[in-house]
């Protein structure tokens, strides 16, 4: 039997507009608790192309306030499940995050991102029809059947949702 994985804790405040879930964070990530904490991960590096601000180079905690800093937040949509390794395709048993229950003290939220297919599948049972939703291809180096370039073009759709620095 597999070791139970947990995530992390929601990043939100009350500004965030674009909440973009996961499905669970992968072995790297857990390791350094960080979300999106494998190098090879191009969540980082999309965020820049999507918020045209760095976000590569920085600290860890420096990364999330300026995703904050444009109404961006991160969660996933397992709290904890079963699984080998880092794959989706091995999750076993997932118990769910209360996204409706996060969602309702959002009250800027525009819109919710779903990071990849699991996240998608999974979080869009949850919601339902009530919350806007985005599903995008995955940041994870496993999901290598587009380009960066390819994926970049499909998250540049969260650009409009996010608010620009000076507006905060």
């Amino acid at each position: 039997m597999a070791a139970v994985k947990r995530g992390f804790p929601p990043v939100v405040d009350g500004d965030t507009r674009v909440l973009i879930l996961g499905s669970l964070p992968g072995e790297a990530s857990l390791a350094a608790r960080q979300y999106y904490g494998n190098p090879r991960n191009a969540f980082w590096r999309l965020m820049e192309r999507v918020l045209d601000t760095p976000h590569v180079a920085l600290p860890y905690e420096e990364r999330l306030l300026a995703l904050l800093s444009h109404g961006v937040g991160l969660w996933d949509v397992i709290a904890e499940a079963e699984r080998p390794g880092s794959l989706d395709s091995a999750i076993r048993d997932p118990a769910a995050n209360d996204l409706l229950a996060l969602i309702e003290t959002l009250p800027s939220l525009r819109v919710v991102a779903f990071n990849g297919g699991t996240a998608a599948k999974l979080g869009g049972r949850l919601l339902g029809d009530g919350v806007p939703a985005i599903a995008l291809p995955s940041s994870s180096p496993a999901h290598a059947a587009l380009t960066f370039e390819e994926k970049a073009k499909a998250w540049r759709r969260l650009a409009p949702f996010a608010r620009s620095n000076s507006a905060r």
